[in-house]
């Protein structure tokens, strides 16, 4: 490990950050950052979530103008002011959240992105063309909103490469990706690399940080505390340079339930659940057949847009079933109740997006967990019940107590949701639903975007629930998650669900192929 990444002999860098600052008020996002990346390598940039990663790849392409030190571009100083001047000087950017409009066709969307006049029917050719000679193979014709989360990645790194940049940031880019798509990527990525290409690459995957990067720069609190050989590291190590301490192992705190066992009481049932598509690009769902018990952490895999988020919305009351008895909570007929009355229940939800469907961002922490507690404790914080005064002195107790059980890390006493970063309006959200101490937790996507320490906390908090008595549901894109997690895993494809697979036997490979679209075995009747 090296101190600084100035230090390091060797050519000339293709790209190099001199005391990168940037200011939003008080607070000191970056804090006078120095790294440099070399031509024709993968260099990984790690940190915990708001450690400053994000607001410096958005000055380098040119989404934010820094407030101090310097840029330098194949050794000449730069002011990149937009992201078109990225462009121009050979910079792209493949984001995390893909940015493709549904109803156009595959060569629509790239030809939206390129500046110059080209004929539509050459951007589809050229398209074409890359995706042979980079395994990235495409229908330039296709439309966006028929293709998969892999085919969607594909396309966006295409309109990347078409733009011939010398250097490629990507952003999360395997978090939506079945093992077999990975794989392929990473293919991709070494053949970039073989003809001089320069990848920033950003991921909370360290295995994937290790198996690919040969050099990496780690951010912590906004300043870089180590530049260093990612192959001669750990994954544990990598884990305790981002966070600046150990990060403890998930502990298994609960026996997973035998094969077929029926002693347990089922916290949630669901029986010949049949949803249409509600929109254009919706998923329906067909036949869907689960119990999940109590004291079980049940998964369901699956890439993205294959009905996830409507089988959560289906589960938590968002979506009503003409038949009561589709969901069951506890027993009792939910599939006609709301999210207030599955609460009523003992039900607790968290849904993927955290803004807008968990969270209000202009709202302070405390009048968020009241969003998702009036209905159901009531009593203990509004005076005369549902229509009386608010207890914000019990508001302010319970903040208390999840900040203190999840290690959320905020600016203020009680500070707008918007302020906080993603993990820690994460760890927020899934608190406020633990400290309820439901028997069902329904969660989809727990440790999206969440770094290491934020999500070993909150994968150990669910695990915990369920050795307290409570049955999990975790619908998550993560396999490394849910191996480690859960007792049994279903997939979800194309919204059908394989049987539960018992997850201490199951393989990545069996659940790769299985989210890739292979036939899975039907549901005959009710799973145990």
């Amino acid at each position: 490990m090296t101190a600084s990444a100035s230090e390091k002999p060797g050519p000339t860098p293709l790209l190099a950050v001199e005391g990168i600052t940037k200011r939003f008020g008080d607070l000191v996002a970056n804090d006078a950052v120095d790294f440099d990346i070399l031509a024709g390598e993968i260099h990984a940039l790690l940190g915990e979530n708001g450690a400053g990663k994000s607001t410096l790849v958005k000055m380098l392409f040119g989404s934010l103008m820094p407030d101090g030190g310097r840029i330098v571009w194949n050794g000449e100083q730069v002011s990149i002011a937009n992201p078109s001047a990225a462009r121009h000087l050979g910079i792209g950017m493949v984001f995390q959240h893909f940015s493709l409009f549904d109803s156009l066709t595959v060569a629509e969307n790239i030809a939206l992105s390129l500046e110059d006049d080209v004929p539509l029917s050459t951007v589809a050719d050229e398209a074409r063309r890359l995706g042979e000679v980079y395994g990235l193979t495409l229908n330039p014709e296709a439309l966006a909103g028929d293709l998969s989360v892999g085919e969607r990645q594909r396309v966006e790194i295409i309109r990347c490469l078409l733009q011939e940049p010398s250097l490629i940031i990507l952003d999360e880019p395997t978090s939506v990706l079945t093992p077999q798509e990975a794989e392929r990527l990473f293919e991709t990525l070494d053949k970039l690399k073989a003809e001089g290409k320069s990848i920033l690459y950003i991921s909370h995957k360290l295995d994937e940080v290790k198996r690919l990067c040969d050099r990496a720069t780690v951010l912590r609190h906004g300043k870089v505390v180590a530049h260093c050989d990612p192959r001669a590291e750990t994954a544990k190590s990598l884990a305790a340079m981002m966070v600046g301490e150990e990060v403890q192992a998930v502990r298994r705190t609960h026996d997973a339930p035998a094969d077929g066992e029926a002693g347990r009481d089922v916290v949630l049932g669901v029986r010949n659940l049949d949803q249409p598509p509600l929109g254009p690009f919706s998923t329906p769902l067909r036949a869907i057949h689960m119990n999940v018990h109590a004291g079980e952490v049940f998964g369901i895999a699956g890439v993205a847009g294959n009905g996830q988020s409507e089988l959560f919305e289906a589960l938590s009351g968002e979506q009503l079933q003409d038949n009561p008895n589709a969901v069951t909570i506890g027993g009792a007929p939910a599939g006609r109740l709301g999210p207030n009355g599955r609460r009523r229940l003992g039900a607790a939800f968290a849904p993927e997006e955290r803004f807008g469907h968990a969270a209000v961002a202009t709202m302070p922490l405390t009048e968020n967990i009241l969003l998702s507690r009036h209905a159901s404790d009531a009593s203990a914080y509004q005076s005369g019940g549902r229509l009386g005064m608010l207890r914000r002195s019990a508001l302010g107790r319970t903040l208390a107590r999840v900040v203190d059980a999840m290690d959320v890390r905020k600016s203020g006493e009680n500070p707008d949701a918007g302020t906080l970063s993603g993990g820690n309006l994460q760890k927020l959200i899934l608190g406020r639903e633990f400290d309820r101490r439901p028997r069902l937790f329904i969660v989809n996507q727990p440790t999206w975007g969440v770094d290491a320490g934020a999500a070993a906390r909150i994968r150990q908090a669910l695990m915990d629930a369920a050795t307290a008595g409570a049955g999990a549901l975790v619908i998550s894109q993560d396999l490394d998650e849910l191996l480690e997690m859960c007792d049994r895993i279903s997939v979800i494809h194309n919204g059908e669900m394989s049987e539960p697979l018992d997850a201490r036997t199951v393989t990545r490979e069996q659940l790769g192929l299985l989210m890739g679209g292979a036939e899975p075995e039907k549901h005959h009747g009710v799973a145990a």
